[in-house]
């Protein structure tokens, strides 16, 4: 189960079904769950905790000290869920202070050199494509898909079932079942996102005439959020609402709106 040229630290907590590959690295305050597959030349440190089933691929650095010029080496900690890939060289840095952790839930797929870095939380079933980037402290909600080589700046929301589309950058809000595209960008909804997680037609009815009235309808956010409250009663619907309401940092703009285009 594990290979002798990996270098455990004696007070490492390891299940005796966990595989180590060749030349692993594993450090003292990590421990991990059953049936974990460590890959070769992957490093683990940290307070690192790793739930069941979890696969990290060649090269991983999982649970390293964050890119924080105030992080003093602080014991601070990561958190991983259940049954994730990790692909090639994916790193995950811990949080930069003990009263958060950088956390990671489950059935989550990160694909080859996607960066989570100190304080993110990702929820579940999250894909992460080739070259991703996550800033501190970026929040990413469940069935996120977050496409090759995009770029999630600190502090930033990632809403549920949205699509980044490749190289898109966002520095403010993406609000749930919206697509992102190039730079602060919205297109629309992730309808076929929305019909794979099986969203019934009159609720994806709902978030498109909710879409068109908070993005599209020419009134400013605030004021069309005020018009919006009590007319939705979907559950979709008012998860959009109560995200976009809560924005602190602003929300991603619509396409149409924002190059004069009309509906």
């Amino acid at each position: 189960m594990i290979h002798p040229t990996a270098i455990i630290h004696p007070k490492a907590k390891l299940d005796s079904s966990v595989k180590v590959g060749p030349c692993a690295v594993i450090d003292e305050g990590v421990a991990i769950g059953p049936n974990c597959v460590i890959g070769p030349h992957v490093y683990l440190t940290g307070d690192t905790t790793i739930g069941e089933g979890n696969h990290f691929h060649a090269g991983c650095v999982i649970g390293d000290a964050p890119q924080d010029l105030k992080y003093q080496g602080e014991p601070t900690r990561l958190r991983i869920g259940d049954e994730n890939v990790f692909r090639e060289h994916v790193t995950i840095h811990r949080s930069n202070k003990m009263t958060e952790d950088t956390v990671i839930g489950s059935q989550n797929f990160l694909m080859q050199h996607t960066h989570v870095a100190h304080n993110c939380v990702v929820g579940n079933n999250v894909i992460m494509a080739g070259g991703a980037l996550l800033a501190g402290h970026a929040v990413v909600q469940d069935r996120a898909f977050i496409s090759g080589n995009c770029l999630v700046h600190q502090f930033t929301r990632v809403g549920t079932l949205t699509m980044m589309q490749g190289g898109a950058a966002i520095s403010k809000d993406l609000p749930p079942y919206c697509i992102a595209f190039r730079q602060n960008e919205m297109c629309g909804l992730n309808i076929v996102g929305l019909r794979r997680a099986g969203i019934p037609p009159e609720e994806r009815l709902e978030l498109k005439k909710l879409y068109h009235a908070l993005f599209r309808g020419g009134k400013n956010l605030r004021v069309a959020i005020e018009k919006a409250a009590g007319k939705y009663s979907g559950g979709p619907a008012k998860m959009m609402l109560d995200f976009v309401a809560s924005a602190t940092r602003g929300i991603c703009t619509d396409h149409g709106r924002q190059h004069g285009e009309e509906d």
